[in-house]
């Protein structure tokens, strides 16, 4: 990817901005810029019991799910807890059991990426 295109993507100007831009990007099949979303330590709660770290793992493993192109629908974020630099955003799951959360931070441009993420399920990739 050029660096003119990953210098134009859409950065988080607020932790909600997250979940919207993951949304956009898995839809339109792009793994490299839902990682982007991503610290470059970040932890992710997937596969169920295990889990991916760093933003390179994270990629490798939205470009396998995305392969299949499954599609994500917007959903209403839960009310987004601040505390300085750091935020914990959530929304809600279709079936209404539980809540996929996210702790996210500040960086140093004002922007903000993701931390931690506990998805609630990403379908398996063939």
């Amino acid at each position: 990817m050029s660096d003119l295109k990953k210098a134009l993507r859409e950065k988080a100007l607020r932790p909600e901005d997250l979940t919207r831009l993951f949304v956009e990007r898995s839809n339109a099949g792009d793994a490299v810029g839902v990682a982007e979303l991503y610290e470059e330590d970040a932890v992710m709660a997937y596969p169920p019991g295990g889990r991916t770290v760093g933003r390179a793992a994270i990629e490798e493993l939205w470009a396998s799910v995305l392969a299949d192109a499954p599609r994500f629908e917007p959903e209403a974020p839960l009310p987004t807890l601040i505390s300085g630099d750091i935020a914990l955003t959530s929304t809600p799951p279709r079936d209404g059991a539980g809540a996929r959360a996210q702790v996210a931070r500040r960086q140093p441009d004002g922007s903000w990426l993701r931390l931690l993420d506990q998805p609630e399920f990403i379908p398996p990739a063939h």
